[in-house]
C-alpha cells in the first residue's frame, strides 16, 4: 500500500483553490440576481421604446430594414449597457456611475445603428436617434431614481453596499471614513476597523461609532467571521510582503482589496497606473497652467458670456426697477476684488443691500457668522427684500458676465476674494489665485455659505489643480440646478 500523499499548504491554505465562504457566496448571489433583474428591465425598456418608435414612424407598419434597425439598436445598447455597468461598478456605486453607463451604451448603440443604416441606405437612424434614444434613456434614469428612492425608505438601504473592513492606524482610518462618507459616488457599508496594538473596542468618527474588531494580523479571520466583501488598507503600507500575504489570505473571504493612498484632491484623469518588475506604480500628472490651456478656457468664457449677456440685458430693466422701488440707492454694486495673480479689479453685481451697507458693517462685526476671513450673516439686516430674492437664486451675480467678457473673471473658478481676505491668506491658500476667479465653482454647487472655511479652501484648491473644460461645463450645468433649488445662499 502506498503512503498517503502529503498535503502542501501555503499562506492561504491547501494547494486547491480557496473555497468562497458560504455567507459571501450568498451575498454575491444576491448582487448577481439584482444585476440580472436590472438588465432584464433595461432590455425590456429599450426594446419596447425602439419597437414603438419604429411603428409610429412607419405609420403602424414595419418593413425588414425597420426590424433590423430595432434588433441592432436594442441588442447593441443592451449588451453595451451590461459591460458599461460592470466597468462602472468598480469605480463606485453612486448616482454618477449609474448614469454614465446609460450615456456610454446609448452612444455605442447609435453608432452601430448608424453603420447598419449607412450600409442599407435606409432612414432608420432618424426615428431612433430623435425618439427611441431620448425616451429610453429617460425611462432608464427614471427606473434608477425610483429604485434608489425605494431603497432609501428601507431600513436596510445599505445592505447591498459592499461590507467593508478598514485597516490601519486610527488617524488614517478616520480620514478614510470621512472621505468615503462625504462622497456619494462611492457606497461602502463600513462594518468595523482593524487597528494595530491594544486599541479601544470602538472608535468615533464625526459622531458615528465604529467597532474595532481586531488587529491587521487578524484581517483574514475577521473577513471570514463578518462576511466582509471589501478590505481597505488606509494610507497604504510600506511592507509589500504584508500586502501580498494579505491578498492571498483574503482569497475566498473577500472580493476586493483596496489600498488608500495619501494623494488628496487629485482628479481621476490625472492618475494612471503602471507596472515595473512586478511593482505597481501610481503616475500622477502635475497641474498645467500653460498658455494653450488658458486660451481654451478663455474661449469658453467668451462664448458663454456672450450667450448669457443677451437674456441678461432683457431682464436687467425689470430687476433694476424692482431694486429702485424697494430702497434708495444705485442699481449696481461695485467692489474691489482680487483676481488671478493678485491683480485687483472691480466686480459688478446687482445691489442687494442698503446704500449704507459698507458703513454699517463695523457695527455688525461681533455678530459675524462667516468662516475664516469671510464676513457672513444668515439674517443680515442690511439685505433688502428684493436683495434677499436675488441672492437666493444667485441673480445678483448676473452682471459679472461683463467681468468675464472683460477678462477679469472666468465663468467657473474659485470665489473672488476681497483684499482684506487675501491679506489673511497663508501657505497653500494663495494657490486660489493661480486661475481667474469665477461666477460659479465647486463652492457654489456644494453648499456655498454653509461650508466651513476649510471646506471652501479645499474645494477651490481641488478645482485649481484639476480643472478642465469638461469639468467647467459640468459645473455650469450643475449650477443651473442649484439656482432652482438653492442651498446656503444668503
Amino acid at each position: 500500500m502506498s503512503a498517503a500523499a502529503p498535503t502542501l499548504t501555503s499562506g492561504s491554505g491547501a494547494v486547491g483553490a480557496p473555497r468562497v465562504m458560504p455567507l459571501l457566496e450568498q451575498r454575491l448571489t444576491e448582487v448577481r440576481r439584482l444585476r440580472t433583474r436590472t438588465w432584464i428591465v433595461d432590455t425590456v425598456i429599450i426594446v419596447a421604446v425602439a419597437v414603438a418608435s419604429a411603428f409610429w414612424y412607419g405609420g403602424g407598419t414595419t418593413d425588414l430594414p425597420a426590424v433590423i434597425a430595432v434588433v441592432v439598436l436594442a441588442t447593441t445598447w443592451a449588451v453595451a449597457l451590461v459591460v458599461a455597468r460592470a466597468r462602472a461598478h468598480r469605480h463606485g456605486s453612486g448616482r454618477r456611475w449609474e448614469l454614465a453607463p446609460i450615456a456610454h451604451s446609448a452612444v455605442i448603440g447609435v453608432a452601430a445603428l448608424a453603420v447598419v443604416a449607412g450600409i442599407e441606405g435606409s432612414g432608420a437612424l432618424v426615428p431612433h436617434l430623435s425618439i427611441s434614444v431620448p425616451l429610453a434613456a429617460a425611462a432608464l434614469v427614471s427606473v434608477r431614481a425610483v429604485r434608489r428612492a425605494r431603497f432609501a425608505r428601507r431600513r436596510d438601504a445599505d445592505t447591498l453596499a459592499p461590507r467593508t473592513l478598514v485597516v490601519g492606524d486610527q488617524a488614517g482610518i478616520a480620514d478614510l471614513i470621512r472621505s468615503l462618507a462625504g462622497d456619494d459616488e462611492f457606497g461602502h457599508r463600513i462594518v468595523g476597523a482593524a487597528v494595530p496594538g491594544d486599541a479601544a473596542p470602538t472608535m468615533t468618527v464625526d459622531g458615528v461609532v465604529y467597532p474595532v474588531l481586531g488587529t491587521p494580523e487578524q484581517v483574514a479571520e475577521l473577513a471570514r467571521q463578518c462576511c466582509i466583501e471589501t478590505v481597505v488598507v488606509a494610507g497604504g503600507s510600506d511592507d509589500p510582503d504584508y500586502l501580498r500575504k494579505l491578498s492571498w489570505s483574503l482569497e475566498g473571504a473577500a472580493t476586493d482589496l483596496i489600498l488608500a493612498t495619501r494623494l488628496a484632491d487629485v482628479a481621476r484623469s490625472r492618475i494612471a497606473f503602471e507596472r515595473s518588475n512586478g511593482l505597481a506604480l501610481t503616475h500622477v500628472s502635475l497641474p498645467r497652467f500653460d498658455r494653450s490651456s488658458m486660451r481654451a478656457k478663455r474661449l469658453l468664457d467668451v462664448v458663454v458670456a456672450l450667450a448669457a449677456l443677451v437674456p441678461i440685458a432683457l431682464i436687467t430693466p425689470v430687476i433694476a426697477l424692482m431694486i429702485a422701488v424697494d430702497t434708495p440707492g444705485g442699481v449696481f454694486f461695485r467692489q474691489r476684488r482680487i483676481g488671478r495673480g493678485g491683480r485687483e479689479f472691480e466686480i459688478l453685481k446687482f445691489r442687494t443691500m442698503t446704500a449704507t451697507a459698507e458703513a454699517d458693517r463695523a457695527a455688525l462685526a461681533s455678530a459675524n457668522e462667516g468662516a475664516g476671513p469671510l464676513f457672513k450673516l444668515k439674517h443680515d439686516p442690511r439685505v433688502t427684500r428684493v436683495g434677499a430674492v436675488l441672492r437666493r437664486f444667485s441673480l445678483d451675480e448676473l452682471p459679472q458676465f461683463w467681468n468675464v467678457l472683460m477678462g477679469e473673471m472666468s465663468v467657473v473658478g474659485p470665489r473672488p476674494p476681497l483684499p482684506t481676505e487675501v491679506s489673511e491668506y497663508d501657505g497653500p491658500v494663495f494657490r486660489r489665485l493661480y486661475v481667474q476667479p469665477g461666477i460659479t465653482g465647486l463652492w457654489q454647487i456644494s453648499g456655498r455659505s454653509d461650508l466651513t472655511w476649510e471646506q471652501s479652501v479645499r474645494l477651490d484648491l481641488h478645482y485649481v489643480e484639476n480643472w478642465s473644460l469638461a469639468t467647467d461645463m459640468q459645473i455650469i450645468a450643475r449650477t443651473a440646478a442649484v439656482m432652482v433649488r438653492p442651498q446656503g445662499a444668503y
